[in-house]
């Protein structure tokens, strides 16, 4: 339901500012997951915010890597398989659930949560380590929305940066994926 819009800015800059030769090389190495849905739909379960910053730059096309095919499935069983392999995320901006229907149907019409971008750039900023466990961002992002207030997220990015590091070092965060501080 929703991206960081700064990461989405982010990585739509990185590939504006690559050379225009290296756009298949970057394309084939850049595989976006989907499942397979009804009425032959591919629902992207990853690589949302490369997938709106290439939208937004003006590629038309991107290499899709159909991870299954659930395609068989009426609506309501297909969204109840998604959610149970972890490959639903239906949260708002807010870190509030919402019902899976109510999930976007383009690309286009994620809504900005900056507590996705402040997660991004404090793993950039060596907060926490890239981690396998699905979502690992989003539970960053709620750990960041309770400790972090809106205002300074909205009108000092690099001070709620600065206070997200601190944050991400205490041992409130322990039980997060990627946790990188030191263990007492």
């Amino acid at each position: 339901m929703t991206v960081g819009l700064r990461e989405v800015a982010r990585k739509r800059r990185d590939w504006e500012e690559q050379s225009r030769g290296a756009d298949e090389a970057f394309l084939s190495h850049h595989l976006v997951p989907a499942v397979m849905g009804p009425k032959q739909r591919p629902w992207l379960i990853d690589n949302h915010h490369l997938t709106l910053a290439l939208h937004d730059a003006g590629q038309k096309t991107v290499l899709v890597h159909i991870v299954a095919d659930l395609s068989h499935l009426p609506h309501d069983m297909f969204l109840t398989v998604m959610d149970n392999r972890n490959w639903l995320h239906p949260f708002d901006a807010k870190g509030v659930r919402q019902p899976a229907e109510d999930l976007p149907k383009k690309v286009t019409k994620l809504i900005d949560d900056p507590y996705r971008s402040l997660a991004g750039e404090l793993r950039r900023a060596g907060g926490y380590a890239k981690d396998d466990t699905p979502f690992s961002e989003f539970l960053w992002a709620d750990y960041l929305r309770r400790h972090i207030k809106p205002a300074l997220v909205a009108g000092d990015f690099d001070a709620a940066v600065k206070q997200a590091l601190k944050a991400a070092r205490s041992a409130d965060a322990s039980y997060l994926p990627g946790y990188a501080a030191p263990h007492g």
